[in-house]
């Protein structure tokens, strides 16, 4: 068996979990707490690979390890890895206090409905989004991903956070718990001791009570009614037009989603509903101020940019999805600048005929495999005496092109 002991954010090392060791693999910080003996050998915890060699060949010999690891080993750590290699009946898992819980301990705040995102490792884009479009994000920190990237990341998108940067936690003489904003954040030479860094959005932190725990669920509904969105003459993409649309863009949590000639930003909030980071471009000052009313409507944070495409797009973080939902002889530069950009996808809606060939050639340049329809829709509207009639709604095209997977692998950040 492997004894798997989470340690470091408080709690002293339970009794018992070194003795009889044969092998003892930690961190360096751990390994020194467990003031083991002197015949016990250990390997610093760095690259998995050699270690879990050496476990293995312990194993073998029916020997007994021990591995320590921070906080809850579950949670987001080692007991995946080990569980992988060796199987999970080989694990006895002693779990400890997950640093995101101490996080939270240490500012009073519950966390059932706080989202938990890795950065260790990965690609820091995820978080960021995440952070973008949740209000209680914690978010487990790593080399190239720390509160200065973080923060700097944030602050580019001008994201109204808080950041409560824990490090060393359990540590009596070096714990760090600090709130700061973005810009300070980015600013700073954190230590590497930090743990995890909490994204919070003060006016939602604290949320109604939970009963299923984690990210809130999706929308009961999408593709709203138009009288959902304050709009100007009718000027919003319909309901019809909206529903394909998403389909295409499939936004999603950890996901960044541009809508280009955002109009009431009817796309934008829909996407940051179903869980997307949302860049909405506008060029009219009285558009803007009705994207912003309608997110907030909706409960939602949508980053509203004025300015004209596609100059407006060069200051954005590159997207995974893009809607296109304005744009008149400028149509083909637009589309083409965000398919130079889009990782995944990007969907164009046009009322005019003419503009299809052009908005078509420029994904086909792009190297995305182009697709389309003509949405032709008629909605039930009544007519006196009790009867209904169909009335027409004038007919779209909605053209998406997708990047090819080959292509959209190691689109850097």
């Amino acid at each position: 068996m492997i004894t798997v002991v989470g340690t470091g954010t408080g709690e002293p090392l339970p009794a018992g979990a070194t003795a009889g060791a044969d092998l003892v693999v930690g961190g360096r910080r751990h390994l020194e707490a467990a003031r083991l003996p002197q015949e016990t050998e250990r390997i610093v915890l760095g690259p998995l690979a050699p270690a879990l060699e050496t476990v293995e060949r312990y194993l073998d010999k029916g020997r007994r390890v021990v591995v320590l690891a921070s906080g809850d080993p579950g949670f987001f750590g080692i007991v995946r890895v080990l569980a992988e290699r060796f199987g999970p009946e080989r694990l006895d898992v002693w779990p400890g206090v997950s640093s995101v819980a101490a996080a939270f301990a240490r500012i009073g705040l519950p966390w059932d409905d706080a989202v938990v995102v890795s950065a260790h490792g990965r690609e820091l884009r995820t978080a960021v989004n995440v952070c973008r479009a949740r209000p209680k994000v914690a978010v487990l920190t790593g080399p190239g991903a720390g509160p200065a990237e973080l923060g700097a990341a944030l602050a580019r998108a001008r994201t109204e956070r808080v950041l409560v940067v824990a490090g060393a936690l359990g540590d009596p003489r070096s714990e760090q718990v600090e709130r700061v904003t973005p810009e300070q954040a980015a600013t700073r030479d954190w230590s590497t001791a930090v743990n995890v860094v909490l994204c919070l959005d003060a006016s939602r932190a604290t949320g109604p009570v939970r009963t299923v725990a984690g990210a809130p669920s999706g929308p009961s509904g999408w593709a709203l009614e138009e009288d959902a969105f304050a709009h100007r003459d009718s000027m919003i993409t319909k309901f019809e037009v909206r529903a394909l649309a998403l389909a295409r863009l499939g936004p999603r949590l950890g996901d960044l989603v541009w809508d280009v000639g955002a109009g009431s930003g009817s796309v934008a909030v829909e996407c940051a509903r179903l869980g997307a980071a949302v860049s909405a471009v506008e060029k009219t000052p009285d558009g803007v101020e009705r994207i912003r009313a309608n997110a907030a409507v909706h409960g939602v944070d949508v980053h509203v940019v004025h300015g004209v495409a596609p100059a407006a797009l060069d200051a954005l973080a590159d997207p995974d999805a893009v809607f296109v939902g304005g744009g008149g002889r400028e149509l083909p530069a637009v589309v083409t600048a965000c398919a130079a950009r889009a990782r995944r996808t990007v969907v164009v809606a046009m009322a005019a005929l003419d503009r299809v060939p052009a908005a078509r050639g420029a994904l086909v340049a792009a190297g995305f495999s182009c697709d389309g329809v003509l949405l032709q829709s008629s909605r039930l509207a009544p007519l006196p005496g009790e009867v209904t009639r169909l009335a027409a709604a004038n007919p779209v095209f909605l053209l998406w092109g997708t990047r090819p997977p080959a292509r959209s692998e190691g689109v850097a950040l």
